[in-house]
C-alpha cells in the first residue's frame, strides 16, 4: 500500500476505547502518522463502570486521559470530535465538536467506534432508565441510586410511602446487570445500613429482570444457575421471562409469557439489556454493500477489512464475524492484528493469515468475594473466581497510579464497608436530559468564532462605559465620606 500524498502513510483511528487505543499503541514504531479521533478525551475501562455508579471507584481511575496515555508516542495526534461521516471514495473522515467541523484524510482507516446501549426501538426509555456505556451514564446512575435513599429518608420523615423510592430494577441479566444488581444489594444491606434514621436501607428491594430464561446465558446453564442462587442469597429478586413493555419516572411495566402483566413501582431503573453497534456501521454498509446484522454490526472479511476496501479495518463491537462476542479482548486482539497488517503493508511485506480470536474466558462478579468465571472448559465460582476477576481487571486498568488507587478503594469497599465516591449532585441526574431538550444540544450554548468576535466588539464598548461609571461612583463615595453612612444619617 502506498500513500496518495507525498510524505508518510496516514492512519486515522476512530475511537479511544480498547480497539482504538490498542491499535494506535501497536503502531508506535511504524513509519506512519496517526490521527486518533474520539468523541471523549478519555479512554474508558467500561467493565468497571458499575463500580463508579455504586461509589466504589472514581471516574478518573477507569477513564484516564487519552492524551496522557499516548503522550510518549510521537507519531500520534489526538483530536476531540464525533465522527459524523466517512467517505470511502475520497478517503476522508469528517468530525464535529460543538459546531466545529474537521475533515481528515487517510491512507488507512481503523474504525473502532464501539457500541451504544440498545433500547430495542424504545429510545425514550433512556430518560428514566440510563444505560451503562459512558461516564455520563455512571455518574447519572450514582446520583439516582444514592439520591433515591436520600429522598426516601425525607419522605419517610414526613410519613409518606417510600416503597417505590427503595425499589431498584436492573433490566438485563448479563454480566453488567448481574454486577450492578449485586452491588446495589451490597450497598443497601451493608454499606448504608447505619446511615439513615427514618428508613431501613436493608429493606430496599433490588430486582434483576430479563426476558431470557436464565441468568448469564453465555456462561452456560450451570454457572447461570449458580449465579442466580448467589444473587437471591444477597436479597436480589431474580425475575426471568419478563419483558419490559413500558416505563416512566415512577415505575416499569412487565409482560410475561403466560400473558400476565405487572406494574412495578420503582423510581430507579438501570438498563443493561442489549447493545447497538455505532451508526457509522450503517454508513460503511451503504457505501461498501457489506450486510449488517440486527445489532447493526457490519460483516467484514477474515482479515478484518471492509469488503472492497482493503484500506479500511473494522474491529471490536462493530463487527459481525464468526460469532465473536462483544468483549474487550475481541477489540484488543483485533486492533493489534489490524495494526500489524498496516505496518506490514507499509513495509511491503506479505499479508498475515486471517484473524483468529484467542478466547481468554469470561468473568462476572456477584458480590464481594463471589464471582463466576468461564475459562475454556474450566468453570470457577466463589472466592477463587473473585480473585481471578480481581487480578485480571487490575492488570487491564490503564496506568500504575490508577491501579494503586483502585486497589486501595477495593480494599476499603470489600474488606470494610465504605464507599469513598458517594458525592452526587442534581446536575449529574438532570443535566443530560436538559441538554437533549436543546435543538442543537450543547452546541446551542457555545458561540461560533465569528459570532463571538462580533459580540465581543459590542460588549467592549458597553462594558468600558460601565466600568468607567463605576470607578467614578466609587471615587465620589470615598471623597464625600458617604461610605458606612445609613440612609437616615445621610438625610
Amino acid at each position: 500500500m502506498t500513500s496518495s500524498h507525498q510524505g508518510r502513510h496516514r492512519v486515522v483511528v476512530i475511537g479511544s476505547g480498547f480497539g482504538g487505543l490498542f491499535g494506535a499503541k501497536a503502531l508506535k514504531r511504524a513509519d506512519v502518522d496517526i490521527t486518533l479521533i474520539a468523541r471523549t478525551s478519555h479512554h474508558l475501562f467500561q467493565p468497571l463502570l458499575y463500580q463508579v455508579a455504586t461509589g466504589i471507584l472514581s471516574q478518573g481511575e477507569i477513564a484516564p486521559s487519552t492524551r496522557e496515555i499516548l503522550a510518549g508516542q510521537d507519531n500520534v495526534k489526538v483530536l476531540l470530535g464525533e465522527v459524523t461521516e466517512i467517505d470511502l471514495e475520497a478517503r476522508t473522515v469528517t468530525s464535529d465538536v460543538l459546531g466545529r467541523r474537521l475533515v481528515t484524510p487517510y491512507d488507512s482507516l481503523l474504525v473502532a467506534a464501539g457500541a451504544a446501549q440498545s433500547y430495542f426501538g424504545n429510545d425514550h426509555f433512556a430518560e428514566d432508565a440510563p444505560g451503562m456505556k459512558s461516564i455520563d451514564d455512571a455518574l447519572e446512575l450514582r446520583g439516582r441510586i444514592f439520591g433515591a435513599f436520600e429522598m426516601a429518608e425525607l419522605a419517610a420523615s414526613q410519613g409518606e410511602d417510600v416503597d417505590h423510592l427503595l425499589t431498584f430494577v436492573v433490566v438485563g441479566a448479563g454480566p453488567t446487570g448481574v454486577e450492578m444488581a449485586g452491588q446495589i444489594a451490597e450497598l443497601s444491606h451493608r454499606t448504608l445500613k447505619r446511615d439513615f434514621r427514618a428508613i431501613n436501607s436493608r429493606q430496599a428491594r433490588v430486582i434483576l429482570l430479563d426476558a431470557a430464561p436464565q441468568v448469564l446465558p453465555p456462561f452456560g446453564k450451570k454457572l447461570g444457575e449458580r449465579t442466580r442462587r448467589d444473587l437471591e442469597k444477597l436479597g436480589v429478586e431474580v425475575i426471568l421471562g419478563g419483558m419490559v413493555t413500558d416505563l416512566d419516572e415512577r415505575g416499569i411495566d412487565v409482560a410475561y409469557k403466560d400473558g400476565r402483566s405487572e406494574r412495578i413501582p420503582a423510581a430507579t431503573k438501570i438498563w443493561a439489556a442489549g447493545v447497538q453497534a455505532s451508526s457509522l456501521g450503517q454508513q460503511l454498509a451503504a457505501q461498501s454493500g457489506a450486510p449488517l446484522d440486527r445489532a447493526g454490526r457490519i460483516s467484514v472479511n477474515p482479515d478484518l477489512t471492509l469488503p472492497g476496501h482493503p484500506e479500511v479495518f473494522v474491529v471490536g463491537d462493530m463487527i459481525a464475524l464468526d460469532n465473536l462476542p462483544g468483549v474487550a479482548q475481541v477489540a484488543i486482539q483485533g486492533a493489534k492484528y489490524a495494526a500489524k497488517s498496516i505496518r506490514r503493508r507499509v513495509e511491503g511485506k506479505p499479508p498475515q493469515p486471517p484473524f483468529k480470536y484467542f478466547d481468554k474466558g469470561s468473568m462476572a462478579t456477584i458480590s464481594r468475594f463471589k464471582a463466576v468465571a468461564l475459562i475454556g472448559r474450566v468453570r470457577l465460582t466463589g472466592f477463587v473466581a473473585w480473585l481471578a476477576w480481581l487480578g485480571l481487571h487490575l492488570i487491564y486498568i490503564t496506568g500504575f497510579k490508577s491501579q494503586v488507587t483502585a486497589l486501595m478503594h477495593w480494599s476499603v469497599s470489600f474488606v470494610g464497608r465504605g464507599r469513598s465516591e458517594r458525592t452526587t449532585t442534581e446536575q449529574q441526574i438532570y443535566a443530560r436530559a436538559a441538554l437533549q431538550r436543546l435543538r442543537g444540544g450543547a452546541a446551542d450554548l457555545v458561540s461560533t468564532p465569528g459570532a463571538y468576535d462580533r459580540a465581543q466588539e459590542i460588549l467592549e464598548v458597553t462594558r468600558r462605559a460601565e466600568l468607567e461609571a463605576r470607578a467614578l461612583e466609587e471615587a465620589r463615595l470615598t471623597d464625600s465620606g458617604e461610605r458606612g453612612q445609613s440612609l437616615e444619617q445621610k438625610v
